[in-house]
């Protein structure tokens, strides 16, 4: 969708194909991108799965280590000197400490490279000796993928959109009246539209905090060095009858425009659209414990995200030319150690449910994609809890706020995702069997022996989807 509607992007497609070529003749790189909405746990994703990479004592289903074909992995200094490093040691060192805690979120984009050498299987593995594998790992915020939609919509096609979602959201009420009591047909006074923008960022905040996935523009959530410019100060209105030149409607107009065009745009440009592979971190028990309403926003999102991407496989004439696509994709429910062990295949089913449609749309156009539940870091232990005179798998840990100890049984999770997703579908505010907890635990502390990584769920599993085959 919004990956074949450049047209101006000639002149990168060259420095591409320029650069692509000077890689047949080093060694090969693969970049992997890893996204997800607010706290999703894409810092933890990336910092474990590097530990992980680094000793891989713990990664028995990543064929290549437990067949010691990875001689050796190292880090290495990032390729483009533009990006801020993914600061993984810092990272490492907030969740491994004494009394570890989670690390800070993704605010902006990020890169990381690991390089492998692995000796190649089979016969010609034995002739040509080892090889290098560079493996560059792309972090940044889910909230900036979802503005890709902005690119398809008008100013008035989204603000209508917004201010339809506001007069449903019992949390929208206060800007929705400000907005409505607004005059766009009037000349632009600057400081009315910084209130009007200051206002509708504290909505989105607190959408966000809410649970609510769909809160573009993304970068209102996490501004970096552009908090304060006519770029980020515009806010959804209704559109007056006449809009005279120098008029409030025609300047949030321009600045929607610009918003596209100087921060959208580039950033597909520069970034999303070199991907090769690509995971997507999922919060599905925060949404269902949100209720039906975020369990829908999730899809919706999603689905979203999905049309992102140019999904399919890569060639090596597609390097060359420039042309890449994203060949696997991965869609990951994380959280997984809060659910006893028991429950993670209904948690997969609900994902791949959930889903459905945007994995649809990529698993059409030639990607491989696979849904899969799992704990970048494990939390909690298992055990059994009574109740109702029945035998219930539960998980313990470490409470967040309080640092005490606390028994946590979620709740049954269906096997039938549809009796989850239909009520979301049907515009349900409560779930009407059933009542899903969750606890926010805090990392456990850690016993790790030499050449074991952080303790994790399926962190193998989701390595070997994404890079196994280039190792």
């Amino acid at each position: 969708m919004v990956l074949g509607s450049f047209g101006d992007g000639v002149q990168r497609g060259l420095e591409v194909a320029v650069s692509s070529v000077t890689g047949l003749f080093h060694d090969p790189v693969l970049r992997l991108g890893v996204t997800g909405l607010a706290r999703a746990g894409k810092t933890v994703f990336i910092t474990a799965l590097v530990a992980n990479l680094l000793e891989r004592g713990r990664m028995p289903q990543l064929k290549a280590a437990s067949a010691g074909r990875i001689l050796a992995v190292h880090l290495q200094p990032q390729p483009d000197m533009t990006l801020p490093r993914f600061a993984y040691e810092d990272h490492l060192a907030a969740m491994t400490v004494d009394t570890p805690t989670w690390p800070q979120s993704t605010r902006a984009i990020s890169e990381l490279r690991l390089s492998f050498l692995v000796q190649p299987a089979g016969f010609l593995g034995g002739l040509t000796g080892p090889r290098r594998l560079h493996v560059d790992i792309v972090d940044y915020p889910g909230e900036w993928l979802l503005d890709l939609s902005l690119l398809d919509k008008t100013y008035a096609q989204w603000s209508e959109g917004v201010l339809n979602l506001l007069a449903k959201d019992r949390s929208g009420p206060d800007f929705l009246a400000m907005a409505r009591a607004e005059d766009g047909a009037l000349r632009l006074k600057e400081p009315r539209a910084q209130a009007l923008a200051r206002v509708y960022t504290g909505w989105l905040q607190g959408a966000r905090a809410a649970g609510r996935a769909d809160c573009t523009p993304g970068r209102f959530l996490l501004p970096g060095d552009l908090a304060g410019s006519p770029v980020l100060t515009f806010a959804p209105l209704p559109q007056p009858a006449t809009t005279p030149r120098g008029c409030l409607w025609r300047e949030m107009d321009r600045r929607y425009e610009a918003y596209k065009a100087r921060v959208v745009k580039p950033f597909f440009r520069d970034h999303l659209a070199r991907i090769d592979r690509q995971i997507v971190l999922v919060d599905v028990l925060g949404a269902i414990h949100s209720g039906p309403p975020a369990v829908e926003q999730l899809r919706q999102s999603m689905r979203d995200v999905l049309g992102a991407f140019r999904p399919g496989h890569n060639g090596w004439l597609s390097g060359v030319l420039g042309a890449r696509r994203v060949e696997k994709i991965l869609f990951a429910a994380t959280k997984a150690d809060h659910l006893h062990h028991a429950q993670h295949p209904a948690l997969t089913a609900i994902t791949e449910a959930l889903l459905r449609e945007a994995r649809a749309r990529a698993d059409f156009a030639g990607a491989q994609t696979m849904a899969l539940a799992l704990a970048s870091l494990r939390a909690t232990v298992e055990e059994e809890i009574e109740r109702d005179g029945k035998r219930h798998g539960a998980v313990r840990g470490r409470l967040q706020v309080s640092g005490k100890q606390a028994v946590m049984y979620p709740g049954e999770l269906p096997s039938d995702p549809a009796r989850l997703l239909s009520p979301a579908r049907q515009g349900a505010e409560a779930w009407l069997d059933a009542d899903y907890g969750l606890m926010s635990f805090a990392p456990a502390r850690l016993n790790r022996k030499p050449g074991e990584g952080p303790p994790h769920i399926r962190l193998d599993r989701a390595a070997e989807f994404l890079i196994g085959d280039r190792l």
